[in-house]
């Protein structure tokens, strides 16, 4: 929930992103009760990790925006 409250307040402000925090909250309890099923926390990164692109994209142009030329290489992966 901080995740979520934490990317919604950034673009939409701290009011609003309450309300979606409590909502999504509602939202899971209701699904909770109807399949009767437990919580389980996806953790802070789910959102990251389902939308990489989109966050690499984010990122670039926040870099950009400050003023600065930015050149993504992909990683070589490390053997040991």
């Amino acid at each position: 929930m901080n995740a979520q409250y934490h990317r919604i307040a950034a673009r939409r402000g701290d009011k609003r992103a309450v309300m979606a925090v409590a909502h999504s909250i509602l939202v899971m309890i209701y699904h909770m009760l109807k399949e009767g099923t437990g919580y389980q926390e996806l953790g802070s990164d789910y959102f990251e990790q389902r939308r990489s692109q989109a966050v690499i994209k984010r990122a670039v142009q926040r870099i950009e925006r400050l003023g600065y030329k930015v050149t993504l290489e992909v990683p070589q992966p490390v053997f040991s």
